[in-house]
């Protein structure tokens, strides 16, 4: 396997310039989803003598009216369990076009790496579990235990149309395993095990909109909008300022990002501000006593200010149960990168967030592992076409410890 893996290389590299081509940008993102690339799949896994079940999911905001999402079935020698690799279709816009150095849609080979946009995120591991999936077709190998692809949509953007309506659709069982390979180091030497809570917030002001010159006769809603981004970031750190040393990075963040364009002019004063946080909580703390001390300094500066403030979850993902070290995917996964890397891997939790959240909230055994450079939503995004090769042994491997 791993012989045929390491000479199907230029393959795979054809593979990604391919499917790289056909834009997959979220609706969220401005983009028009990612069914194009999704029937680019479907036809790739039939023509290795696959059966392939498409899952669609309602969105008016798409041509087609529905997000497509993939899953197929290798059978194993026992086939009352499933080990399943999900990896997603979908990718972020590119940003700011001036910071590529080459078009992030018309993807290109350099120096042994693949740029453009979704080439480690989430192309990579679409790629190297589809080798692994051919490779076993075409050697004839039967897995130990029945082998899962699912290739969902929307993971970008929360997996509304994606992972969650199959979860609810029970095509996982909860004795099954996954393994995500949507996070990772240079190197391999970490398994991510569990995620922080994540929760992102629309913060809309509303105040009287006025001539700059005379402040007095309204009410700046970006002033009040600028105070609360300030009470809340010190009011949230002050509050839950615990380290747990199993993330990267081991305190719980608070991100003042997005804000919303207001007026078009200097010398207008706003009347409406609209910002965002980005919050990603260590699980210890329960999101609904986050979301209590967040309201108190609402309706406080709202109070003070005679603004009107509205806060909106846009996000909210409670992560309580990390994966067990000691669970048989995860010494499975050491196991292979000891005997095919020489490393000892460590256990980890992140603050990104990914698929692997909501399979183990089903109470499926996840470990979220790749090899990558962590070049995820960066202008002039690549990933090394040698990790997409030894990921697929990896892969390889478990399929059939």
């Amino acid at each position: 396997m791993f012989d045929w893996i390491e000479a199907s290389r230029d393959d795979m590299t054809g593979f990604m310039l391919e499917m790289l081509k056909v834009k997959a940008v979220n609706p969220d993102g401005g983009g028009k989803g990612e069914y194009e690339r999704a029937m680019f799949m479907k036809k790739k896994l039939e023509d290795i003598g696959l059966d392939v079940t498409r899952h669609d999911v309602p969105d008016n905001r798409v041509p087609e009216g529905a997000r497509a999402n993939l899953t197929t079935i290798l059978v194993g020698v026992n086939p009352e369990r499933t080990l399943w690799f999900a990896a997603h279709l979908d990718t972020v816009p590119e940003g700011s076009r001036e910071l590529w150095a080459t078009d992030p849609y018309l993807p290109i080979v350099k120096d042994g790496k693949i740029f453009g946009r979704g080439s480690e995120d989430n192309g990579q591991a679409v790629c190297s579990t589809y080798f692994m999936l051919k490779a076993l077709k075409e050697l004839g190998v039967k897995p130990k235990m029945n082998l899962g692809l699912a290739l969902v949509s929307d993971e970008e953007s929360g997996s509304k149309y994606g992972v969650i309506p199959l979860l609810e659709k029970g095509i996982f069982k909860a004795t099954d395993m996954t393994v995500v390979p949507d996070s990772g180091t240079p190197d391999g030497s970490q398994i991510e095990i569990a995620e922080k809570s994540i929760l992102w917030l629309k913060i809309v002001t509303k105040g009287k909109q006025v001539h700059g010159s005379t402040p007095e006769k309204g009410l700046n809603a970006r002033r009040v909008a600028m105070q609360l981004a300030i009470q809340l970031d010190d009011m949230l750190h002050s509050k839950y300022p615990a380290k747990d040393q199993l993330f990267d990075p081991p305190p719980s963040t608070f991100e003042p990002t997005k804000c919303e364009a207001n007026v078009d002019n200097v010398n207008t004063v706003p009347g409406l501000d609209v910002q965002y946080f980005d919050c990603r909580i260590l699980p210890r703390y329960p999101l609904n006593e986050v979301m209590k001390e967040i309201e108190s300094v609402r309706l406080r500066l709202e109070k003070e200010s005679g603004a009107t403030i509205q806060i909106i979850p846009l996000q909210r993902e409670e992560n309580t149960n990390p994966t067990p070290m000691e669970s048989p995917i995860v010494k499975t996964l050491k196991t292979a990168l000891k005997e095919l890397r020489g490393l000892d891997a460590k256990p980890i939790g992140i603050g990104g967030g990914t698929v692997g959240a909501f399979f183990r909230r089903k109470g499926m055994d996840t470990a979220v592992w790749s090899t990558i450079d962590d070049m995820a939503h960066q202008p002039n995004e690549y990933c090394k076409i040698k990790n997409i090769v030894d990921d697929a042994k990896v892969f390889a491997y478990l399929a059939t410890a």
